[in-house]
């Protein structure tokens, strides 16, 4: 039994599909790509302050932009941290700025600065020997100008004294003259005698001027 086959060169030819084709490889669609997934950018770091405060070089640590001491201790007086490091230390410091409102840490920096630099000074009392020492210094002066001001009634007093008494030897002078005699005669009413001061009546003719 014999199979009936026919065989064709034109057959034979093979055609290759077109997504197959060079032209489909070297040029693909680019719309049909999907975007690339989008990263989440990390957070900023702190930025660091180029010029460290005075506390934070003091104590070799970064000097960031929200630092607590920054505003009261520059780095052109270092001076001031070291006096209150060295009396009350840098965490208590820190720890009483943070209780305190803003308005009011200026202050306590300065209050903190000055009781450290008394103590430093006077370990024993500290402010309250300065505080002290003023009080008395103060007491002295009040002493002196109690002093002068009495020394300045007893002038004015010996000044009126001395007033009274010119006037009392015009008067006389003016009795001996014969002509003055007779007016003093003929109306003796018209003495004026508010120039003879007597000492009860001396303090109060003469209080204007020094009152």
């Amino acid at each position: 039994m014999e199979n009936s086959f026919s065989y064709s060169p034109s057959s034979s030819s093979y055609s290759p599909p077109s997504q197959y084709s060079p032209k489909s490889q070297s040029s693909p669609d680019n719309s049909q790509q999907p975007p690339p997934p989008a990263t989440a950018s990390p957070p900023p770091p702190a930025r660091v302050v180029i010029s460290p405060c005075a506390a934070c070089k003091i104590l070799r640590r970064r000097c960031v932009e929200n630092c607590v001491l920054a505003p009261y201790f520059p780095p052109t007086e270092p001076y001031k941290f070291t006096i209150a490091h060295r009396v009350f230390g840098a965490s208590n410091i820190i720890k009483s700025l943070q209780e305190l409102p803003e308005p009011q840490r200026a202050d306590a920096v300065t209050s903190m600065v000055y009781e450290a630099g008394a103590r430093i000074r006077d370990p024993v009392y500290g402010c309250a020997g300065a505080i002290c020492q003023l009080q008395k210094q103060v007491s002295d002066l009040q002493a002196q100008l109690a002093k002068s001001q009495a020394e300045i009634v007893t002038l004015q007093c010996q000044q009126a004294n001395l007033l009274a008494l010119i006037c009392m030897q015009e008067m006389k002078q003016q009795s001996k003259d014969p002509i003055f005699s007779q007016q003093l005669q003929q109306q003796p009413n018209s003495i004026d005698t508010t120039c003879f001061l007597d000492d009860t009546s001396l303090a109060s003719a003469w209080e204007p001027l020094w009152t």
